[in-house]
């Protein structure tokens, strides 16, 4: 897969096309999911009400909402959306601890599954959910899903995190090309500053997305195994292979390369960040995953056009492909919850979604020619058939209160390093301080 990885990308490019399309809202004022109109015939859930908490906002939440639409279609059963927020965690405790929890929980970390587990807080998914997972997913993403033996979620949408994404016309103005390595990158992250451009567009309020940066350059330098051993804390965050990669990640925060500077930069969340690049010409890139793409058509970038991508470069000896995902989880025995479910991960309920932008499916029978575009298609194509390099998203394999928690933990602490990106120890040894509390 790595070795292809940079001619799917290119090839992907290489078709000019509209990253959002002008799909309709179906968005009732309440929040509810609506639907087309019935057009007869019973609906097995008519009458069930259920509601389902996730993160998303915006974009993400209108497309999302509008696969809720297609199961009450289907099914009659009317669901109300709540929005979690960036810190799930914090939204899902107290809910919990009340003994109101939404019927469905859309988790962005699947450390947060075995949290969830050992806190009784989640309901085993069905055996026929079970077997809609057994039918259209490898054995990695039903893991992901799992805890102590039980399946308690589904992975129902993935994201592709090794990505830098880049304004056409910056990178044309300052005469540099997509860089392979990280030396390359950091060059041309000079000739744009030279150029004019700030560089970089770092969504540095946003924690998570600092997370995302370091796992690329420590996969990359350190190596999977390495890797691996990381996000279990089976080495220490003081390792020397944390300080190389933190090294490298020093080279391009530096405050002229930020837009906004670093003061601007911490002020800065996803997806403003993405705006600054494509809405207001501010910056040249944004480095996170293929969801930006959703962003970046609502500034009126056209993918493939104004907005293109290159793979994230080349730190060490391993090309960096770090994978993220969504697990639906059931917090009640609900009438239809383990319906839900068993749509989310149906091959139905992903080509619904995959219709809509900014969306990958881990569900190997979606087929990718329910993409809406030729980039977004190569994408899927390559988590489906995802290698033994790929590694999931390590912060969201951690504790939540290290890997998923906005101002604490490693997103805290990362965020503290770009303030001040010279002490490489300090932020080491508050990594491994964090860590070993959450670990505990």
């Amino acid at each position: 897969m790595r070795k292809g990885r940079a001619a799917v990308i290119l090839a992907g490019l290489a078709v000019a096309v509209a990253a959002c399309g002008n799909a309709p809202t179906t968005t009732a004022p309440s929040g509810e999911a609506s639907a087309p109109a019935a057009g007869g015939g019973d609906k097995p859930l008519q009458g069930v009400t259920l509601e389902v908490a996730a993160k998303w906002t915006g974009a993400e939440q209108k497309n999302f909402e509008q696969v809720l639409a297609a199961f009450t279609e289907k099914t009659g059963a009317k669901v109300t959306y709540a929005s979690t927020g960036e810190d799930t965690a914090a939204y899902l405790g107290p809910r919990i601890q009340g003994g109101s929890p939404p019927d469905v929980a859309i988790l962005p970390q699947p450390g947060l599954v075995q949290q969830y587990a050992d806190q009784q807080a989640l309901k085993p998914l069905s055996a026929d959910v079970v077997k809609e997972i057994d039918t259209n997913y490898t054995p990695y993403w039903k893991e992901l899903g799992s805890a102590d033996g039980q399946v308690y979620g589904v992975l129902i949408k993935a994201a592709h995190k090794s990505l830098v994404w880049y304004r056409s016309q910056a990178f044309e103005d300052a005469g540099v090309q997509p860089p392979a390595t990280w030396d390359e990158l950091v060059k041309a992250a000079q000739t744009v500053a030279d150029s004019g451009t700030p560089p970089f567009s770092l969504c540095g309020a946003s924690g998570w997305t600092l997370t995302d940066l370091f796992e690329n350059v420590y996969l990359s330098t350190a190596g999977p195994e390495n890797y691996d051993k990381l996000s279990k804390h089976e080495i220490p965050w003081t390792d020397p292979t944390v300080t190389t990669a933190l090294e490298k990640i020093q080279q391009i925060v530096k405050d002229d390369y930020l837009v906004g500077g670093t003061s601007g930069t911490m002020q800065t969340d996803f997806p403003t960040c993405v705006s600054k690049v494509y809405g207001t010409d501010d910056a040249a890139m944004v480095i996170e995953a293929d969801f930006v793409a959703v962003e970046a058509g609502v500034s009126g970038a056209k993918l493939g056009e104004e907005a293109k991508y290159f793979p994230f470069p080349n730190v060490g000896d391993t090309s960096p492909v770090v994978l993220g995902g969504d697990v639906a989880v059931a917090m009640k025995d609900s009438p239809g919850a383990m319906a839900l479910l068993q749509f989310l991960a149906s091959k139905e309920g992903g080509e619904v979604w995959a219709k809509l932008p900014g969306y990958l499916s881990p569900n190997k029978n979606v087929s990718p020619d329910n993409y809406p575009d030729e980039l977004t298609k190569q994408l899927g194509q390559t988590i489906v058939s995802a290698g033994d390099a790929v590694r999931y998203d390590m912060s969201d394999l951690a504790p939540s209160a290290f890997g998923g928690t906005d101002g604490k933990g490693s997103w805290k602490v990362l965020q503290d390093f770009v303030r001040n990106p010279s002490d490489i120890k300090g932020a080491q040894e508050a990594l491994e301080s964090e860590a070993a509390k959450a670990w505990k």
